[in-house]
């Protein structure tokens, strides 16, 4: 798909004018439609986008200053620039007030044109970039990630080879992972860093609102809509779109998605124009993707082409190493350094489920510290949930024919070695931290339930 600068209405009732316009426009790497009054600019604005109007003053039907009044109206977006034979104080200003751009007046030099369009252009871009920014204020890297366990170094590795294709990508993970800062990390380690990264909750937005947020729409195309609207696609084109909660999307709009995947194109709400766009998507879900496709509530073709490359974010209660600097990362981030959290209150935390994962933790303690007044807290100030959870012992029961006590400690034991053996990938020094062994301890105890494998590490 070849790729151009920009959209570009020219409208003036000459027609060596319009010619002359159009092909030089094009020669620039513009995209150029032509219109040659008023009235016919604003029913070609019906069915599509334009990023700039260069616009005659005098023209029958709808002239230049009432065609830039509705525009403003229609496509508030779209950047004006008035050119006349006609120049006057009094019709620059009127027209400047309007909300035009620049004003131009014949004869003039194709390098006036070239600076003009260029300069209009860029500061349309500012302004998009602009409102992108205040609700993206910083776009998170690897640092902003934290973690250094075994878990989390794998996942530092799939994020920074996944970030140099070009591929779709589907982020999975319980909720409160972490989901959309890894799409973050994602997108600014890749070659879209320094485009747009968009993203939309799929499950917070009703599904009648949710097609045209993602694809805008045209003036009329349902009540409401008052004016022509970018949607999301467009904003995001040449960056990221990250879909969250991709599962929630309504099968009728995932036919749409799939098109605009596979072609490159999609249309407006109430608009006949196909565009173009170049947009990398990464979705991400809580749930099952797979499953929900098998069982016939989500587009298997869909999923495939969504998931060319999978990242999958552990749960926190498999990153009990990382929860010390979690911690620590929260209480600078709602206490600064002045308070912490004391050692056995660390290992409480550390013995959590954590149902609600990082989100969770993060906003206990944002509630401790805003309960407790203390410099050091402990145990005795955190949450009932997580000192029940961390203190009650399972219910069990004795049969009567009786246990062997001695057998059922020994294979639990057995089970946490291999378990801890998998999760760092065989490294024996990590797994022996991981169950709070010495490595010497640790081996020993390989040996004798005669576990040692080849693949086994020793660091």
């Amino acid at each position: 798909m070849k790729k151009t600068k920009g959209k570009i209405l020219v409208v003036d009732d000459e027609r060596s004018m319009r010619e002359i316009l159009e092909i030089f426009l094009k020669s620039e790497g513009y995209s150029v439609s032509v219109a040659d009054n008023g009235k016919s600019a604003l029913e070609v604005m019906k069915n599509d986008f334009f990023d700039l109007i260069i616009t005659d003053m005098k023209m029958p039907k709808v002239g230049g200053l009432e065609l830039l009044r509705n525009v403003k109206e229609i496509s508030p977006d779209t950047v004006v620039v008035i050119i006349t034979a006609f120049g006057t104080t009094e019709s620059a200003v009127e027209a400047m007030k309007l909300g035009a751009y620049d004003y131009i007046t014949k004869p003039f030099q194709m390098d006036d044109i070239r600076l003009v369009v260029k300069n209009a252009l860029e500061k349309q871009k500012l302004q998009k970039d602009v409102s992108i920014l205040k609700e993206q204020l910083k776009t998170p890297s690897l640092e902003n990630i934290i973690g250094q366990g075994p878990a989390m170094k794998e996942l530092f590795t799939i994020i920074s080879k996944t970030a140099e294709s070009n591929a779709n990508v589907l982020i999975t993970g319980e909720s409160g992972t972490g989901k959309e800062l890894v799409a973050k990390a994602i997108h600014s380690l890749s070659p879209r860093k320094d485009q747009h990264f968009v993203a939309i909750n799929c499950a917070a937005i009703p599904e009648g609102l949710l097609e045209s947020e993602l694809f805008g729409y045209m003036k009329g195309a349902f009540t409401g809509a008052a004016a022509n609207k970018q949607g999301l696609f467009e904003l995001a084109n040449d960056g990221t779109l990250f879909l969250d909660e991709i599962g929630e999307m309504p099968l009728s709009l995932q036919a749409k998605l799939l098109r605009i995947i596979e072609d490159r194109t999609f249309r407006r709400v109430g608009g006949v124009s196909d565009i173009k766009v170049d947009v990398r998507i990464i979705s991400a879900s809580n749930r099952d993707i797979k499953s929900l496709a098998e069982k016939g509530q989500f587009r298997e073709d869909l999923y495939f082409r969504l998931n060319v490359l999978s990242v999958k974010i552990p749960p926190l209660r498999e990153r009990g190493d990382d929860i010390p600097l979690l911690v620590d990362h929260f209480m600078k981030k709602f206490a600064g350094d002045k308070r912490k959290f004391s050692q056995d209150a660390i290992e409480m935390l550390k013995n959590y489920q954590w149902k609600g994962n990082v989100r969770e933790l993060e906003n206990i303690i944002e509630r401790v510290i805003l309960l407790c007044d203390r410099d050091v807290i402990g145990v005795e100030q955190l949450p009932e949930e997580i000192k029940s959870d961390s203190t009650s012992a399972k219910e069990v029961t004795v049969p009567r024919g009786g246990i062997d006590v001695e057998n059922i400690m020994e294979e639990m034991e057995k089970a946490y070695l291999l378990k801890a053996l998998e999760q760092t990938n065989g490294v024996k020094t990590e797994a022996a931290k991981l169950l709070n062994l010495t490595f010497r301890s640790f081996r020993h105890k390989l040996k004798k339930y005669g576990i040692e494998k080849k693949t086994i590490t020793e660091n």
